[in-house]
């Protein structure tokens, strides 16, 4: 991979993985509640989200999957109703005081990893980055070498500063009311991803 192409390619990166979505909540959601040093397991679940999608998306397998009209169909489905649920869970909670909460890793990686393998957001971006980025004569695994680990390191950048915002919100002197509207506003956007994930339009075929 070209200096000029690797430095478009993480241009595109950086931009991808700074726009709030569904880990970028979570991550917030994370910080706020657990505090920071508990809440980087969730971002250990996005790295390793994003090392197997980088994998598959080299294998050419997620592309497969979306442009198949059953699986994308079924995938849209789940990831929507997951992402409704987790949004009124927090809006149902927002009362309950912020604290720092006893969860085991397992159960703080598992969530996060849940929630990064059926954003929307993911599969999109994968595929652009591979469609637009991946050069046809060079061989895939050497522009691996250079993609997976500028990938990596912006993705590890970036979800690290969004738990850190949530950490210092859920430290900072925050009155009580501040705190509910915070966690109703993530919540209701866990709703709002859900929802846009449902209406989504199947890819069409080529």
């Amino acid at each position: 991979m070209s200096f000029h192409a690797w430095s478009i390619f993480a241009l595109f990166w950086v931009v991808f993985v700074t726009t709030p979505g569904p880990n970028a909540v979570n991550c917030i959601n994370n910080g706020m509640n657990l505090g920071m040093r508990r809440a980087m397991v969730g971002v250990l679940a996005i790295l390793t989200q994003a090392t197997l999608f980088l994998l598959l998306s080299a294998l050419g397998i997620t592309a497969l999957i979306a442009a198949s009209p059953m699986a994308f169909t079924a995938a849209k489905l789940i990831g929507a109703g997951f992402l409704i649920f987790l949004g009124l869970r927090g809006i149902w909670r927002a009362g309950t005081p912020v604290r720092v909460e006893e969860r085991p890793a397992r159960s703080v990686y598992l969530h996060a990893l849940a929630i990064a393998t059926i954003n929307p957001k993911s599969v999109a971006g994968y595929l652009a980055a591979f469609s637009q980025f991946v050069q046809p004569d060079v061989p895939i695994w050497n522009q691996m070498l250079v993609i997976v680990p500028t990938a990596l390191t912006l993705t590890a950048l970036s979800y690290t500063g969004f738990t850190a915002l949530g950490a210092g919100l859920g430290r900072a002197a925050l009155g009580a009311v501040f705190n509910v509207w915070v966690r109703r506003i993530m919540g209701l956007c866990f709703i709002i991803y859900g929802v846009l994930l449902g209406s989504a339009t199947t890819p069409a075929r080529g």
